[in-house]
Formats: C-alpha cells, sequence, structure tokens
C-alpha cells in the first residue's frame, strides 16, 4: 500500500476529526474559502452565517485599539471639485452633488495610518498603509476608505480574519512571524500580486505626504437616470511628488526616530506647506467584461490605465492639523457603506464583506453613538428615530418634529421620507446561489506584470527583501512561494530560488 492512502486506525481519525475546523455553535466548515453568494460574482446574501459569525466576532477582538490601522496620523482639509471626469462633464456618470459644480469645496478629514502594526509602532515597517477620507457633504457624509497600494492580499471577506491573524503577531509569543505570513500567503496565491508590490519599495511609503492613495474596491457611479457605471478611485499626490524608502533608508530613519510620518505630516501643515491630491477616476461598463482575462471586481488587480485611463475629478488640499489628536484622529470612524447619493455598491465581495465589518467595528470600538461625536458628525441636517445606547448626548430631532412620534410612517407630526433625486438603479440577477469562486482568478499574470514594470533597483530590492523573510521559512513555504513567482515571471522566481539557496550555502 506504499502508493495508496493507508487507513486510519481509531487513534488516528479520532485526532484527525478535532482538527476539523468548525464554528462556534460546533457546525464543521466545509468551505473556509468563498462566501455563499448569487452566482460566483456576486451580491453576498445576508444569511451567510459563517461568514457573520467569523467577522463579527473579529470585529471585537481588540478594545479599544482599532484591530487593523491602530497607528495613525490625521488632517482637516478641503476636496474642490472638478466638475468634470477628464474632459466631459461630471453628471453624465454620477449625481453625486460634491463632484457637479466646478470650483465647489466640500469639508474633508484624513487619516493616514499602518495596517498590521499597533498603536506605538516604528512607522518605518514594511505594511500597506491606509488613506481613509471623510467628506462633510451637503448630502451627509462621504467615506472613502482605502490604502495607498492599489491591490489587495484577497478577493473574499471570508479569508479576511484568517489573513489578519497570520499577519499580526503569534498568540504565543506575541510577535510577528514571517513564517505564519507565508505559510497564509503560499496557500493563497491570489496574494502574489499584492506580495510583489509589498516587498518592493513601494512597501515601505517615504512618508504620509509621499504617498498615493486608493480606494481598492470597485464601487458604481449612478447618473440621474439610475445608469451606472463601474469606478475606481486613486488618490495621486501633486506637488510632493511620490517617494518610497529602501529598507535600509527604513532602517536607518528607525534608528534615530519611529515616529518619522506623523511629524512630517504636522511640520508640513504648520508651516503652511499643504499637501495637496488630486482624485481621479477609472470608469468601466457595469458588466462582465468577458474580453478581460480577469474580473473588474476582483480587488487583487488593477485596471489597465491605458485601457481605462485616470480621469481626474477634483484636488484635496490638508491645511489644518487636528487640535486633540484622540478625539479627532483616534475617534475618527470610517466605514466603506457610508455613501451619498450617486454612489453605490458593486457586487465586489471584499467590498461588502467590509460593508458589513467597518461600522459594526466602530459601533463596538467608539459606541453606538459614534456619529454624534464632532468628527464624524455630517455638517448638515440629521434626524432619526434612532435614540438610546452608550454616551447618547442629544436626539437626532428635527425643528417642529413632534417629539412623541419616533416611528415612521406617521400622521402625527413625525419625520417622512425624502423624494427621489433621479430613477433608481436596479442591478438584475439571474444566478443560482453558490459558495464559488470567481471564474477568471488569474492569480500570477497582474505579479508578473507589476515585476516587469519595476526599475532594476526597484526589482533587486523586491527580491532582497524577499530572500530576508523567506529564510525564515521552513522549504515547503519556500517552495510554494517560488513556485508562485515563478508562475508570474520566469526571471522573478529564478532570483529568489537562487538567493534562497544562496543563503544556506
Amino acid at each position: 500500500m506504499s502508493d495508496e492512502k493507508k487507513p486510519q486506525n481509531g487513534s488516528e481519525q479520532q485526532q484527525d476529526d478535532n482538527k476539523t475546523l468548525t464554528t462556534r455553535q460546533g457546525h464543521p466548515v466545509r468551505d473556509n474559502q468563498n462566501v455563499r453568494t448569487v452566482g460566483s460574482r456576486g451580491p453576498t446574501t445576508l444569511e451567510n452565517y459563517q461568514f457573520l459569525e467569523k467577522i463579527t466576532h473579529f470585529d471585537r477582538e481588540r478594545i479599544p485599539e482599532r484591530v487593523v490601522h491602530a497607528r495613525g496620523a490625521g488632517a482637516h482639509g478641503v476636496f474642490t471639485a472638478y466638475g468634470t471626469a477628464g474632459d466631459e462633464p461630471v453628471s453624465k456618470y454620477t449625481r453625486a452633488k460634491l463632484f457637479q459644480e466646478k470650483g465647489k469645496e466640500t469639508p474633508v478629514f484624513v487619516r493616514f495610518s499602518s495596517v498590521i502594526h499597533g498603536g506605538h509602532s516604528p512607522e518605518t515597517l514594511r505594511d500597506p498603509r491606509g488613506f481613509a477620507t471623510k467628506f462633510y457633504t451637503e448630502d451627509g457624509n462621504w467615506d472613502l476608505v482605502g490604502n495607498n497600494l492599489k491591490v489587495f492580499f484577497i478577493r473574499d471577506p471570508l479569508k479576511f480574519p484568517d489573513m489578519v491573524h497570520a499577519f499580526k503577531p503569534d498568540p504565543i509569543t506575541n510577535v510577528q512571524s514571517m513564517e505564519r505570513f507565508f505559510d497564509f500567503v503560499s496557500l493563497s496565491p491570489e496574494a502574489t500580486h499584492m506580495v510583489t508590490f509589498l516587498f518592493s519599495p513601494w512597501g515601505i511609503p517615504a512618508n504620509y505626504r509621499q504617498m498615493q492613495g486608493s480606494g481598492v474596491n470597485t464601487y458604481k457611479w449612478v447618473n440621474t437616470e439610475g445608469e451606472a457605471v463601474l469606478v475606481k478611485y486613486h488618490w495621486e499626490p501633486l506637488h510632493q511628488g511620490v517617494k518610497n524608502l529602501t529598507q535600509q533608508e527604513a532602517n536607518s530613519i528607525q534608528s534615530t526616530e519611529f515616529n518619522h510620518a506623523t511629524l512630517d505630516l504636522y511640520a508640513a501643515i504648520e508651516k503652511g506647506d499643504y499637501p495637496e491630491w488630486e482624485l481621479c477616476v477609472q470608469i468601466m461598463e457595469d458588466h462582465e467584461h468577458p474580453e478581460l482575462d480577469f474580473d473588474p471586481l476582483d480587488d487583487t488587480k488593477l485596471w489597465p490605465p491605458e485601457q481605462f485611463p485616470f480621469l481626474p475629478v477634483g484636488k484635496m488640499t490638508l491645511n489644518r492639523n487636528p487640535e486633540d489628536y484622540f478625539t479627532e484622529v483616534e475617534q475618527a470612524a470610517f466605514g466603506t457603506g457610508v455613501l451619498v447619493d450617486g454612489l453605490d455598491f458593486s457586487d465586489d465581495k471584499m467590498l461588502q464583506g467590509r460593508t458589513f465589518s467597518y461600522s459594526d467595528t466602530q459601533r463596538h470600538r467608539v459606541g453606538a453613538n459614534y456619529l454624534q461625536l464632532p468628527i464624524n458628525a455630517p455638517k448638515t441636517h440629521v434626524a432619526t428615530n434612532q435614540s438610546g445606547g452608550q454616551m447618547q448626548y442629544k436626539v437626532d430631532r428635527a425643528p417642529g418634529q413632534n417629539p412623541h412620534v419616533n416611528y415612521e410612517p406617521s400622521s402625527m407630526g413625525g419625520l417622512h421620507e425624502a423624494p427621489k433625486p433621479g430613477k433608481d438603479h436596479e442591478p438584475e440577477y439571474h444566478a443560482k446561489l453558490v459558495r464559488a469562486p470567481i471564474d477568471r482568478p488569474n492569480n500570477f499574470g497582474q505579479a508578473g506584470d507589476t515585476y516587469r514594470s519595476f526599475e532594476d533597483w526597484e526589482r533587486d530590492e523586491l527580491v532582497n527583501n524577499l530572500i530576508g523573510a523567506l529564510s525564515q521559512c521552513k522549504p515547503d513555504i519556500q517552495e510554494r512561494m517560488i513556485d508562485h513567482f515563478t508562475q508570474a515571471d520566469a526571471d522573478y522566481g529564478r532570483r529568489v530560488s537562487e538567493g534562497l539557496a544562496a543563503a544556506k550555502a
């Protein structure tokens, strides 16, 4: 039976059964990679009990520090609209009021952050950077929550808690482990593209002022006719440019200062050197795009700019530092579900998973009434029938509202629905409810494109950083990662393989 699987004895079978992944209700988990969706592309259904149990527990794992994005800095500013998307009136694509008029200004607050490490960790560590913007629009708040890198590690939200657990410190030693990181990544081939960015110089921005931002997920824009297009958001630095650090440069900075990015942002604004970013969008027709070799809703992928050009729609200037760090930066709360009319959700699985998780996290972390804090409160009319909860200090009551009526509909002076500003966007679905990955994963193609697009010194830095990190891993993990890199680009895999061999010699 040397070539066949040997039957297990009772003891071995019992040990194997004890390792079966279950929910906290004791239900065996038979698919831990895919949420249940209408068709393989979504949307996601609310009755995903396994996902809801997993993500809601994950959202409550840390008190009170953020589970991710704990280390942060922030600033106030203004967004100025161009009134156009490229050369066309922006109204062709969206009816969102903040974009319509050239020169229209909207107050903003931005929180920059690292992702994995704790609240007082060095800002020189290799890590994605958060770039979250709160627009205080006349229609209420819009939160554009993203990162400096334009892609992500995974494409299904069911894997998110596991990903963060693998990247966070070991639960026994409390030390972050590259072996744990690459163990997860080597078994999640869709992460190859993000790993290629993260271990290149793009994995350590020089500071917050000189880094790009991206919404990462795919959203929709909706016009007055209810017509929708898919859209991706990108923040591009203007006069300050883009700058990243090599590992050696980061080490040098960290030896003398581990708050350099926070201090850099604060000092620049204090002396009037206000950082600016241009907000650009990529626009795509709202369908599956079979002509592409990837799914446009896959957030491990870039949309090729030669096919889907960056269209400028406005400019943001940060011109005021917070008056108190905790009150503003620490208590600032963002959510991917915070949209205004004319902006909408796509069926991007990660977006739909994040939309539940982010606001759920804020209610846990800051409290049920977190939106009454000045940093989070809209700068416009608020009237709800919601009340109670910890730390409520006012009731969201409209002028003239009957205080005895806290429900709707009512004929006794209560609140009423607003008129519709345009036709509803009504996507239509004809698919089975399934647990399935997307049809065009193409896990390695764009990773190879990105590797080849780097300058020679960036490729050198990428390979050296990967060799240093993978040298800490077991041989089977190294082999899986080399296979991923080789499938992305033969030279990429060869250089990492040879470097690891030399490191062992």
